[in-house]
């Protein structure tokens, strides 16, 4: 498994579906700050939990010239229907491949006892306009949830 990527990396560049198959790639939001919010599994208590607080928040990321992007292992039909029934207004994206877990190296193995079951740990990396992470929290417990204000607090920091 790959380390986990560190403030000061250079955010590798990814392309997924979005819930209506539709690729999206990082690179096509260079020049805003980007919240990358990776979650275990739509549809969870906790994921569900957090996917809501960005929602409910969007208007002043919006004001911080930031874009959230929820990304899942799950299948781009599973994350539509977490995006509906939630009211998600912001890309989840669907790396079905584990590729993007696995370069952000946040692959949490064997996941609930299900040997073979892989899937992203909760992480958030904060994304400047050029494309440098400026900050990285990784939950090992996936019941943890990020402190949404500290991730405020590194957008306004931004210039």
């Amino acid at each position: 498994m790959a380390a986990a990527l560190k403030v000061g990396d250079k955010a590798p560049n990814f392309t997924l579906p979005n819930t209506d198959l539709k690729p999206v790639s990082l690179k096509d939001f260079i020049g805003q700050k980007v919240v990358l919010a990776f979650f275990v599994s739509a549809f969870t208590s906790v994921c569900t939990k957090e996917m809501c607080a960005f929602r409910d928040s969007m208007a002043r990321l919006i004001n911080m010239n930031a874009q959230v992007i929820g990304i899942s292992v799950n299948d781009p039909f599973s994350n539509k229907a977490f995006a509906e029934k939630n009211k998600l207004h912001f890309p989840v994206l669907s790396d079905y491949k584990h590729e993007v877990i696995k370069a952000y190296g946040i692959e949490m193995l064997d996941f609930a006892g299900l040997k073979g079951y892989t899937t992203a740990k909760r992480a958030i990396f904060v994304i400047d306009q050029n494309g440098v992470i400026r900050y990285v929290w990784i939950a090992e417990n996936p019941e943890v949830e990020p402190n949404y204000r500290k991730i405020e607090a590194v957008l306004e920091k931004i210039k």
